[in-house]
């Protein structure tokens, strides 16, 4: 597949100032696409927005993603990222990638394109572990990130399970599943006052944490243990973590 003439051929497209062998196209008003080749010519990387769009912000991702190939897709991992990445009236600081099998574009239109595309876009390093599974990956990208939105603030990893016996609420497996950080400030409070209930939590970088409560919160990781904290203090801590660079 000749990836430029593929490229040229899609609906308004046209080349994209300021970085080679790059094109934009878009549909209507609302979908626009960007994609450069990679440097062996071989692969797409591929950047979409939905609604607002910035063509600066495209190529400076594209750009980014070319200087990163290796990190972002030569080593197989269904979901990446590299901090460093940053834009004038943006807080994204991380440029992100997704295999072909996470994302699934152009198997409509053009299936052949599909095995041999990847969507990168820009984010933020709390957003992404590098050790997702494909199942976690095509979560992340189809439903918790919204990476075709450039106005989104961030979604920090977070894999969490959790008991509450007064509630009744609790995970549905003995296993952290990955959820919003809305969930663990939700869930932390409701523990008050129920001893034998949790929140266990674990980050971007593999820390894992858990709340108790026993006659007062108590924090534990790593076989050690922390009492006499309020409520703010729980939550904050729990807030922190997730911001780990």
């Amino acid at each position: 597949m000749d990836l430029l003439t593929t490229l040229a051929g899609f609906p308004n497209a046209a080349p994209l100032a300021g970085l080679d062998r790059a094109w934009t196209w878009s549909l209507g008003p609302v979908l626009h696409f960007a994609g450069a080749v990679t440097a062996d010519g071989r692969r797409l990387l591929q950047t979409n927005q939905r609604g607002r769009h910035d063509e600066g912000l495209a190529r400076g991702v594209l750009a980014f993603a070319r200087q990163h190939e290796q990190a972002l897709i030569g080593e197989g991992r269904p979901l990446a990222a590299v901090r460093g990445f940053s834009a004038a009236g943006y807080d994204f600081d991380a440029v992100a990638a997704t295999a072909p099998e996470v994302h699934g574009h152009h198997r409509a239109q053009n299936p052949g394109l599909t095995a041999i595309t990847y969507i990168v876009f820009p984010g933020f390093e709390s957003e992404v572990s590098g050790r997702e599974t494909l199942e976690e990956a095509q979560a992340r990208y189809r439903t918790m990130l919204s990476p075709a939105e450039i106005g989104r603030e961030a979604v920090p990893f977070l894999k969490m399970s959790f008991d509450n016996p007064r509630t009744g609420g609790g995970s549905t497996s003995a296993a952290r599943a990955l959820t919003y950080p809305r969930m663990l400030r939700q869930e932390i409070p409701q523990l008050e006052g129920t001893p034998g209930g949790f929140v266990e939590w674990e980050n971007r970088v593999g820390g894992v944490w858990r709340v108790e409560w026993d006659q007062g919160w108590v924090l534990r990781s790593g076989g050690e243990e922390r009492r006499g904290l309020g409520i703010e203090e729980v939550l904050g801590f729990a807030d922190g973590t997730l911001r780990v660079g």
